[in-house]
């Protein structure tokens, strides 16, 4: 079981709680987490990623083991303790201004 930890716009617009939990067959990289992320609440789809490009939406970061991972490729493989679903794979919205 790997823990998610959505930030609080997406986890109204899926209507979960701020940690959820998905099971994955395979390996376990960024991609795959939130291939598996969307596919469980298809309302999130285009809010992580954009629809075509799949790439991340630019005010979305991602961390995990206390580790800044957004800038990794997608196919980055997350720390055992992610997949383990000791450490959480955190999904955070990122704040911007002046």
């Amino acid at each position: 079981m790997i823990r998610v930890v959505l930030p609080y716009h997406l986890q109204r617009l899926a209507k979960s709680e701020a940690e959820v939990h998905i099971t994955l067959d395979g390996e376990v990289t960024i991609c795959s987490v939130i291939d598996a992320v969307e596919a469980r609440y298809p309302m999130l789809r285009g809010t992580i990623r954009d629809h075509v490009t799949r790439q991340r939406r630019p005010f979305l970061r991602f961390f995990a083991c206390g580790e800044d991972l957004t800038l990794e490729s997608p196919d980055f493989r997350l720390p055992d303790k992610v997949a383990s679903g000791e450490e959480v794979f955190l999904i955070l919205g990122a704040i911007a201004g002046g």
